[in-house]
């Protein structure tokens, strides 16, 4: 028997991972007698419950242990599992401690660099930039996760051996320390504030109007955090203009980032039970339109946003 334990924490896809771990190794099992594909049937059953489970509101929403049992040619996977709604799992934890950089408020940190965008962020892009813009799916593959956590200690700590240890580091590995900046936030990049503006002005449907609400939710950004954001955006389009090679385009860079730069406060998520699982499906799509818009849209100038800032103020 086989005893597979999914933890609270643990994404589908680790978790499946870990059952077709296990499945392989059943079958090797000595004395065993496995007939062909015995394992990759059995994984391919396990799997599928697993996944039914997941998508279960009831199974979602329980906070016990689920626990069941697939057998098939003497081999038998037994496994227990319960799930986190998303907006626990990705939840936003101030740093305690405010000498680093992960889960510092953006505009601490810009101002105690004296910097406009916070030096992570400028040295994450400026190493894809220069050896993993063409590496395929950049962005999208994870890193090791190790190796990240080495990252974050180093920034965190302001280690003088921090451009050392980038040059050496796996590309990958950068790209997810980058990612980790920004879903550690306290708030996300375009804030909690104006997270249901925004979630209204990309369901506009008419263009002029579309333009000016998207237009002007930008300028009411704080500075630090408008700033970083078109820093990111220009990066990111450089990197969708290597689609051929690194295979990311625009809409897929939308898809990853789209949910760690918006997503509701903890207040509006407590506010509505079911709140959860529309966020999956509605309210996803949204996050990733909402940065597909501005990807897609012509240069934004910080300058020239600010100077329009006039003509959009309730006093005139």
């Amino acid at each position: 028997m086989t005893d597979v334990l999914v933890q609270p924490d643990c994404s589908p896809s680790a978790a499946c991972e870990r059952l077709d771990h296990c499945c392989l190794e059943a079958g090797n099992e000595p004395g065993a007698k496995r007939p062909p594909n015995t394992g990759a049937r059995l994984w391919g059953r396990v799997r599928s419950k697993l996944l039914r489970q997941k998508l279960d509101p009831q199974a979602v929403q329980t906070k016990n242990w689920h626990m069941d049992v697939i057998e098939m040619n003497g081999i038998k996977v037994e496994f227990s599992m319960k799930f986190s709604s998303r907006d626990m799992s990705l939840k936003r934890t101030p740093s305690k401690k405010q000498t680093g950089v992960f889960g510092v408020k953006i505009s601490v940190v810009t101002k105690r660099e004296r910097s406009k965008v916070p030096y992570i962020v400028r040295q994450c892009i400026e190493e894809v930039e220069k050896r993993g813009i063409e590496e395929v799916g950049i962005y999208r593959i994870s890193g090791v996760a190790t190796d990240i956590q080495a990252l974050k200690a180093v920034f965190d700590a302001n280690n003088k051996d921090i451009l050392v240890m980038l040059s050496d580091m796996d590309i990958n590995a950068i790209a997810g320390t980058l990612k980790l900046y920004f879903r550690e936030l306290p708030e996300p990049l375009l804030t909690d504030r104006l997270y249901p503006a925004f979630m209204e002005g990309i369901a506009l449907s008419d263009p002029a109007a579309k333009e000016n609400c998207m237009m002007h939710l930008l300028r009411s950004l704080p500075d630090p955090n408008l700033i970083t954001f078109l820093f990111l955006l220009e990066h990111l389009k450089r990197v969708a203009e290597k689609e051929p090679v690194n295979k990311m385009s625009l809409h897929n860079l939308a898809t990853v980032f789209g949910p760690t730069l918006l997503r509701p406060s903890e207040g509006e998520s407590k506010g509505h039970p079911t709140l959860a699982s529309d966020i999956w499906s509605h309210d996803v799509m949204a996050q990733v339109q909402v940065l597909l818009y501005y990807l897609q849209h012509p240069p934004i100038s910080f300058a020239e946003l600010k100077r329009n800032t006039l003509y959009f103020s309730t006093d005139v």
